[in-house]
């Protein structure tokens, strides 16, 4: 076992300085958990980031096996954490250990083995050779090409409901030292025993592959203080972001206003819209209302693509979907949220959608919930298109299982709707495939509100693979077109660079006349993994 001493990780050093401390609480006993975690001082952000800028080359220049078998260390090394991770997380967020954390823990640890396994392919870096043409009249054409490589020292803010995935090893990390690029992470302070961990555990994979001292820094804060000084920070490049839409745009606000703007990759969740379309409704009204609460639901509603809004035509089989769902909310027992400024925003944010003239309560848990253990109900929410027209808060997020279902008078209130939508990650169809021909306009809308659309599923449970896009235009992210979920993630961390003129055994290996590394390579506009002379 562990013993969690609530410091600074700043690169191998463990650092206190400052006279600040804070606790985890376990959300559903309220009790205070027993190790004190030091607020970082200015000093200890500046050494952390310091020291990741000092180490950055060479870093970078370490060979594409030495950082895949980081990856793969930092993966045994999580998994060598055993039950002390799972009892920990547990402790300080309330998730269940079976089946939620150790399938968590699972998704975290094949992701940092899918990008080892994607940096040892090399193709991502996407390298592209222009070959000289001297006789070319009336100038000749230079040797051009070009390939992607890392920014420097990212900072990562992790997610408060994926302790383990989205948190100090989530794809944000992973996928940045994968790039090339030193990390310093901001402990989430609603489970810093975690983080903890977690960070150990990156720091003894750094130690066992030899890897520079500070490619992998850690620090805690409870308020906004440290988060700006890690974003203002010269030696920070960009920042990866995962939380509230106030917490992510103040981040991006606060890089933008640097002398030197850097990028802020931020994931600030959705309301996640669902279109039930009639052929769907008239085969299997009932199963839909099934799927559809068990997504509201799932893991308390805290996930960021957890369904909070249902548009439909009003019909018989519209009203058997919402009495049904109705139904199902009615048997949902109240669940412990992860913690209670969550669970008190939950709580404020269905007050508010209750006291809205015009929206009714169509299915409640029969369960009271008990706010002393930071226990949230299901509520689902019925309305009409004026009402939800009028009240703009109706389709701002409630993080928890709430959801409100919008009954349009005909399908051009449901197109409506969807050209109004501002920007979310998902969006889903329940349709046949005539309903699916019926409304291909809808679909086109749909294209320019999302990241990722669903058809005939929903939208909780995220893939992690090379074509999953995690992400939307905003407040559902800064930059639609990136993705901070999947292989893809790896490119918010680097930029192009264009060689000209090079002789061949200074250019890097990807780019050589000599494949020897076997990529695809665009030579000439053709993609191929043949040598380039």
């Amino acid at each position: 076992m562990l013993e969690l001493h609530g410091q600074q990780l700043i690169g191998n050093e463990a650092s206190a300085e400052g006279p600040d401390t804070f606790h985890g609480m376990n959300p559903a006993t309220g009790a205070q958990l027993p190790t004190a975690f030091h607020e970082a001082t200015a000093g200890e952000i500046d050494r952390a980031m310091q020291l990741a800028a000092d180490v950055f080359n060479e870093y970078r220049a370490r060979s594409v096996e030495d950082r895949a078998t980081f990856l793969e260390t930092i993966a045994d090394e999580v998994d060598a954490l055993g039950d002390q991770l799972l009892e920990t997380a547990n402790a300080e967020t309330a998730l269940p250990q079976e089946p939620r954390l150790k399938g968590e823990r699972g998704r975290a640890t094949n992701q940092m083995r899918l990008f080892a396994k994607v940096i040892r392919e090399g193709s991502w870096v996407d390298p592209r050779i222009d070959l000289p043409q001297p006789d070319r009249k009336p100038l000749p054409k230079p040797d051009v090409r070009s390939m992607l490589v890392p920014i420097g020292p990212v900072v990562v803010f992790g997610a408060s409901n994926f302790p383990l995935a989205i948190s100090v090893v989530g794809c944000d990390t992973v996928s940045a030292l994968g790039a090339g690029c030193p990390v310093v992470v901001k402990a989430h302070p609603a489970h810093p025993g975690t983080c903890e961990l977690l960070g150990i555990a990156v720091l003894k994979a750094a130690e066992k592959c030899n890897m520079p001292n500070g490619v992998f820094s850690m620090v805690h804060g409870t308020g906004n203080e440290v988060g700006r000084q890690l974003t203002e920070h010269p030696a920070t490049q960009a920042v990866a972001f995962t939380g509230s839409l106030g917490g992510g745009r103040a981040v991006f606000d606060i890089a933008a206003k640097r002398p030197n703007p850097i990028p802020v990759y931020t994931e600030m969740g959705s309301t996640n819209p669902v279109f039930v379309l009639p052929g769907a409704l008239a085969e299997r009204a009932k199963q839909i209302a099934a799927g559809y609460i068990q997504s509201v639901t799932l893991a308390v509603g805290q996930f960021c693509t957890n369904p909070g809004m249902v548009i439909g035509q009003k019909s018989d089989t519209l009203t058997e979907f919402v009495n049904e769902a109705a139904s199902l909310a009615g048997g949902y027992a109240p669940t412990t949220q992860l913690h209670n400024g969550i669970n008190q925003a939950f709580r404020a944010g269905v007050d508010r959608i209750d006291k809205t003239s015009g929206v009714a309560v169509a299915g409640r848990s029969e369960t009271e919930a008990d706010a002393s253990a930071s226990q949230a109900e299901c509520v689902i929410f019925s309305t009409d298109v004026a009402t939800f027209e009028s009240n703009p808060h109706l389709s701002d997020e409630v993080f928890g299982p709430t959801s409100t279902v919008v009954q349009c008078d005909s399908r051009d209130e449901m197109l409506r709707i969807a050209k109004n939508l501002s920007g979310h990650l998902t969006a889903t169809i329940h349709g046949t495939e005539e309903d699916i021909n019926n409304n291909r306009d809808l679909l086109a809308l749909l294209e320019n509100k999302v990241g990722r659309i669903v058809f005939n599923g929903f939208p909780t449970g995220i893939e992690v693979c090379s074509a999953m896009h995690h992400g939307g235009p905003y407040p559902a992210t800064t930059d639609g077109h990136f993705t901070s979920i999947g292989t893809g993630s790896i490119l918010r961390f680097v930029r192009p660079v264009c060689y000209q003129g090079f002789p061949d055994g200074a250019l890097p290996e990807e780019l050589r006349n000599q494949n020897t590394r076997g990529v695809w390579r665009l030579v000439d506009n053709e993609l191929t993994k043949d040598n380039a002379n």
